[in-house]
């Protein structure tokens, strides 16, 4: 026989959907904390965006890269890769404390490969370490801030190969370089705490012998070279305002990056593109314009065509929607069928006491709401009511009504006013009593 029963499907999870949340929820915060640790580094005195904004309003093409998406090598002339990582390829070890923090070497990872290929496929300007965290925390360019000279010159013979390279530091408070544009116009670079390196192995462009700045020295393992910038005081945030470093970075950056970009590049992976396989984006402007094209071009003009009218409509109605009218009670209508007779056949007295009455009913209201009002909305029990909480108001409301019923039919109108304001007074004080 064949078996027909059908199988339910499996139930779902639900501790498995629960944990997908939370590990998706946690790893959506890690970026966010990634993404706002790196903004805070690229702003501060240690980071470069100040020289991205410096050349961009110079007319320079700049921009600054943090990773995510591929770029095309052909538009970029100059990349500048600013190394925050005294030891790469070793991760580091988070602080444990304030201090440690503050005295920590490095503020990011990086791997020697990526950076590696970065400067073997484009022209690239490395920019070593100089300060450690303390200096981007506190803001204070203290010389006990400086990062160790033995882990620079580590640095520089992995990047350069060359054994005998090294790097020092001025004992100078300020030390200042000769640099001579483009244009042969000459100008000076100013260092805080300077740190320099011995440029005999490279070609110095700022800077000389034991005391260079900046040099395009060999890559190990390679043929080609790289601009090395021994301080980045020249560059970055802090720097940039000291002497003519602003117009040095502009004119050197400038012209090295020629008709192509200028990237500066926080990325620890590396996104150039390769140029035997060029970049091939897998969506076009024309995937989005299809949802404009029939049969969508209906829907869209339907909905607009809607949209106009709403707004039309609002603006042209003033106010609210009017109400329907609801006709009066016929008790009320009796009322004021009463009053008005009375004020007609000049009987304000009468009216007046039907009107402390009715006053009175509303004030109870006021006090208890409407559905115990009927308990103490009489005359004798309201003021029983009051006697019990404000016998001194009690007995004033009492010698009022007292005087309203005692006046005659007919009485001049100014009278009734005066009795109005009277038993007014009295019902607001009543009212408003805590």
């Amino acid at each position: 026989m064949t078996d027909t029963s059908t199988q339910s499907p499996a139930p779902i999870r639900t501790d498995l959907v629960i944990v997908g949340l939370v590990a998706g929820l946690v790893l959506a915060g890690l970026l966010y904390l990634l993404s706002q640790a790196q903004q805070e580094l690229r702003r501060s005195p240690v980071g470069f965006d100040g020289l991205q904004v410096w050349l961009a309003s110079e007319g320079g093409s700049a921009q600054n890269f943090t990773g995510g998406w591929l770029l095309d090598p052909a538009s970029i002339g100059l990349l500048v890769l600013p190394v925050f990582d005294t030891v790469p390829g070793r991760d580091l070890e988070p602080a444990l404390d304030k201090l440690q923090l503050l005295y920590q070497q490095d503020e990011s990872d990086l791997d020697w490969r990526p950076l590696r290929e970065k400067i073997e496929t484009l022209p690239g300007l490395i920019v070593l370490p100089k300060w450690r965290s303390g200096m981007r925390l506190t803001g204070i360019a203290h010389p006990a801030l400086l990062v160790e000279e033995a882990r620079l010159n580590a640095l520089l013979r992995s990047l350069t190969g060359e054994k005998t390279i090294r790097l020092s530091r001025v004992r100078r408070v300020f030390t200042s370089l000769p640099y001579r544009s483009q244009s042969g116009v000459g100008m000076e670079a100013e260092l805080y705490a300077a740190q320099l390196f011995d440029g005999s192995a490279c070609a110095p462009i700022i800077g000389q012998g034991a005391e260079t700045l900046l040099a395009s020295c060999p890559v190990a393992g390679s043929n080609g070279t790289v601009l090395i910038l021994s301080d980045p005081d020249l560059l970055n945030n802090h720097g940039l305002r000291l002497g003519d470093n602003a117009q040095i970075a502009r004119d050197f950056l400038l012209s090295a990056a020629g008709d192509g970009s200028l990237v500066i590049d926080y990325s620890r992976d590396n996104w150039l593109a390769s140029t035997e396989e060029p970049i091939q984006r897998e969506r076009t402007w024309a995937d989005l314009l299809r949802f404009f094209q029939p049969p969508f071009l209906a829907l869209w003009l339907g909905g607009g065509i809607t949209l106009a009218l709403v707004l039309w409509r609002s603006f042209r109605r003033a106010g609210p929607v009017l109400r329907t009218k609801v006709a009066d009670s016929g008790k009320l209508l009796a009322i004021r069928a009463r009053a008005r007779l009375m004020r007609l056949t000049g009987q304000d007295g009468a009216l007046l006491a039907d009107y402390a009455a009715a006053r009175v009913a509303a004030t109870a209201a006021r006090l208890v709401g409407p559905g115990h009002a009927r308990q103490i909305g009489e005359e004798r029990a309201f003021l029983r009511y009051l006697a019990r909480r404000r016998p001194d108001l009690a007995a004033r409301l009492e010698e009022v009504i007292g005087r309203v019923k005692a006046l005659p039919a007919r009485i001049p109108a100014t009278v009734a006013i005066q009795h109005v304001e009277d038993l007014e007074q009295i019902l607001e004080l009543i009212a408003n009593d805590p």
